[in-house]
């Protein structure tokens, strides 16, 4: 098989290429370190390609998704069977700085990919990892309760809403009227469009929403990459900032090893035009703050931390991913990681850099 993978330096991107090597597929990936040149030198993802470049099936492109020719070429190329498309402007934040260059990354470079697809692979599978941020600010609209740590979901309000369950939100919960970020209407346009490449062409397109997604591999940083950017708090004695809601917004953590087997069931039995949200569920959630607690007992030491009353714009302050769907759809998948474990394995990771 023939796989070919966007963003292949990044978190899900790496993951997938070391996945498919691991079973002896040939592998491409596209990746021109873009991430350096949104977040420094912390972004950058030379490593994992360098890692990458040691498998001898491994054959690297640096080149930018925004370059309609030359995706168009590389696909005429080489007619990948399998296409999973990872690279993006990731940052709610960096996008309000960079408009043009978020939207033509996120929208136009999936586009190119699509359209390239249809022309050269159309009987490919193509996997587009879109976000949980095409959802906007909507979840903020949802009644919630707070405790001493956390928000979470009022269950006895939830059920007057679409969409959403004291499970967590699905793939009904409306997309409209809502705030979303730059970063989220540039999300929510290539969604829209890989969900017709399904829809009205037929194609194998398989559109995962993702919350946060994490492992070993993430170059995290401030803007981007919440949990492993706090253990580079922990573990370099650096303050770490909270930006609003009390520390006690909620997150839904999955590992990206997890992310991959969702991939692989998608792969192995496609529904055109299907959208699933894909996150750690409500096993899985935790707040700011109690992620705070539990890095604290981990690495035995206090988290140096401070606060900043103004939450960034569009931010959700309790997000649970109900996975119910791409369960029924796919009923042997089984997630693997547990958050503590996720940690643990990122902390281990880092300390050996």
């Amino acid at each position: 098989m023939k796989i070919l993978v966007t963003g292949s330096g990044g978190l899900i991107g790496s993951e997938a290429c070391f996945y498919w090597l691991g079973k002896g597929h040939t592998v491409s990936g596209i990746d021109n370190n873009m991430r350096q040149v949104f977040f420094g030198p912390k972004g950058d993802v030379t490593p994992n390609i360098n890692q990458l470049l040691t498998h001898g099936k491994y054959d690297h492109h640096p080149i930018d998704i925004r370059n309609r020719g030359s995706i168009d070429s590389l696909l005429q190329r080489l007619k990948p069977d399998v296409i999973i498309h990872t690279a993006a402007q990731p940052s709610h934040d960096k996008a309000a700085d960079i408009p043009f260059d978020d939207f033509e990354v996120n929208a136009m470079g999936t586009l190119n990919l699509l359209e390239g697809a249809r022309q050269h692979c159309s009987g490919c599978v193509f996997i587009h990892m879109s976000t949980n941020k095409v959802y906007g600010d909507r979840p903020n609209m949802l009644p919630l309760i707070e405790s001493d740590t956390r928000y979470d979901y009022d269950s006895s309000q939830i059920s007057e809403f679409d969409g959403v369950s004291i499970n967590g939100i699905n793939e009904n919960f409306s997309i409209d009227q809502s705030l979303h970020s730059l970063f989220g209407a540039s999300k929510t346009s290539a969604d829209i469009v890989a969900q017709e490449y399904g829809r009205y062409f037929g194609m194998n397109v398989g559109i995962f929403r993702g919350g946060c997604l994490t492992g070993p591999q993430h170059s995290g940083v401030e803007l981007h990459g919440f949990l492993s950017y706090i253990i580079d708090c922990a573990l370099s004695d650096t303050a770490y900032t909270v930006f609003g809601y009390k520390g006690k917004q909620v997150r839904d953590q999955i590992h990206s090893a997890d992310v991959i087997s969702c991939f692989e069931h998608f792969i192995e039995h496609p529904r055109p035009g299907e959208v699933y949200n894909l996150g750690g569920e409500r096993e899985n959630s935790a707040s700011v703050l109690e992620v705070i607690d539990m890095i604290t007992d981990i690495c035995g030491k206090s988290l140096q931390w401070k606060y900043d009353n103004a939450n960034r714009i569009g931010d959700h302050i309790c997000y649970i991913s109900d996975m119910n769907k791409f369960k029924t759809h796919y009923p042997s998948w089984i997630k693997q990681y547990p958050l503590k474990d996720i940690a643990l394995e990122i902390i281990e990771h880092k300390s050996k850099k």
